[in-house]
């Protein structure tokens, strides 16, 4: 019990350097450290540093590729672009049921994250060291609460009245948003090859919408004349993923994972629970309610939280810009489940869209060093200002400081560590 108590001490400490600066305010000096460039270089051996030198393990345009952490992240964007498009058959469902409630839907996920994740938090903090960190950061957490519930809620609402079409048009306003808001308050600064590969992306996506308009399955009904008005809710939507994301990016590079997403699903559940009280009571009337309903509602739910629970993970070892070009994947998931479920035809320009956005998503990493995207700008060179969890370029650098040269006569890489990341005495892995 002595590490708990430890923890309330620990926390304060570890969390003062997120605490006392904004998005917008990072050390001047540390403008070499662009996720994008890779430029890590230093002008002489004496500046650089652990991060560096693991960077420098593997050279070559192709060394990111043969990291075991390049496969993870794209096989965990596939996974996540899946279980994102089982949520959204799943909504179809409760609508062809006659069950449309957004606001209420997304409730549900937002009290298990909290059941989940907040009491654990309480335990690692304990009940006084969480109640300071919600008094320093919580406004914080709000903001990303908010910005994540928005999201939700508008993309929703707006197949009420646009197209589908439309709607996925306008949500590669969410990459652009990540792309605009890293570049101007984290420092990311994009490659060519990124660049390229984002490009190629929304390529594929083109090819998916073309396939969808020529096919007349873009769906929407729009006889009621409110387009304009679904192009804004959707426009509204993309924006607010965007903000989303990128803030959870920030926030799981500088805290654990347990923290942000107790903190979200704490917060989230309140704005989403008030909004749903507001909007929702007429649809919640009218609403159909059978085993049937209650069991596609689990599922969506068990679904979106294990989506809420893999996110970090990616945010962690890749970006939010990767993050939402891998979800441009979600088409052709869907039409693939859509073929069984709701009897879908595949038109034959699917797989082609599919292998151009994969094909993107390789050309995005090409020119990438070992630590790739996981190594952050705004938390140092040497990533001093972040936290050390499971799949953060902080943890990859301690591992790699201290397994070759650990021996039970020697503790200088272990007390270097231990000064350098105080979270790592007491914290959990995530």
């Amino acid at each position: 019990m002595s590490d708990v108590k430890d923890q309330i001490t620990v926390q304060a400490s570890a969390t003062t350097p997120r605490d006392n600066s904004s998005l917008a305010q990072f050390p001047k000096d540390d403008t070499s450290a662009g996720v994008g460039a890779n430029a890590h270089e230093v002008n002489s051996a004496s500046e650089e540093v652990p991060a560096d030198q693991i960077d420098k393990k593997k050279k070559g345009f192709l060394a990111y590729f043969t990291t075991k952490e390049f496969y993870i992240i794209l096989i965990l964007g596939q996974i996540l672009a899946i279980t994102n498009t089982a949520t959204s058959t799943f909504s179809t469902l409760l609508s062809d049921e006659g069950t449309s409630i957004p606001a209420f839907q997304t409730f549900f996920n937002y009290v298990l994250l909290n059941i989940m994740f907040t009491p654990y938090t309480m335990y690692r903090y304990g009940i006084k060291g969480w109640a300071r960190m919600v008094w320093k950061t919580g406004w914080k957490y709000i903001i990303l609460a908010f910005c994540d519930v928005e999201g939700n809620y508008f993309i929703v609402l707006a197949y009420r009245y646009t197209t589908m079409l439309s709607a996925q048009l306008i949500n590669f306003w969410a990459i652009a948003v990540v792309v605009i808001i890293s570049f101007l308050f984290l420092r990311v600064r994009y490659h060519i090859t990124q660049v390229l590969g984002i490009l190629v992306c929304i390529g594929g996506m083109g090819v998916l919408i073309a396939s969808d308009h020529i096919t007349g399955t873009n769906g929407g009904d729009i006889s009621s004349g409110n387009q304009l008005k679904g192009d804004l809710f959707a426009l509204l939507g993309a924006t607010f993923y965007g903000l989303a994301n990128t803030g959870e990016e920030y926030f799981v590079s500088t805290a654990p994972v347990y923290e942000v997403l107790g903190q979200m699903a704490f917060w989230g559940m309140i704005i989403n629970g008030a909004q749903a009280g507001i909007f929702d009571r007429a649809s919640f009337r009218t609403a159909t309610w059978n085993s049937q309903v209650g069991g596609y509602l689990a599922g969506y739910t068990l679904c979106l939280t294990f989506f809420y629970c893999m996110a970090p993970l990616l945010f962690r070892l890749s970006s939010a810009a990767f993050f939402n070009i891998s979800m441009l994947t979600m088409n052709f998931w869907g039409v693939i489940i859509g073929i069984k479920v709701f009897h879908y035809t595949i038109h034959f320009m699917y797989p082609i869209a599919f292998v151009l956005i994969i094909v993107g998503q390789l050309i995005y990493f090409l020119g990438r060093r070992v630590l790739g995207e996981a190594r952050k700008p705004w938390l140092g060179k040497n990533q001093e200002r972040g936290v050390s969890g499971l799949f953060t370029a902080k943890r990859m650098i301690e591992t790699e400081a201290v397994t070759p040269n650990h021996n039970p006569n020697s503790t200088t890489h272990d007390s270097a560590t231990a000064n350098n990341d105080p979270l790592t005495s007491h914290t959990s892995p995530v």
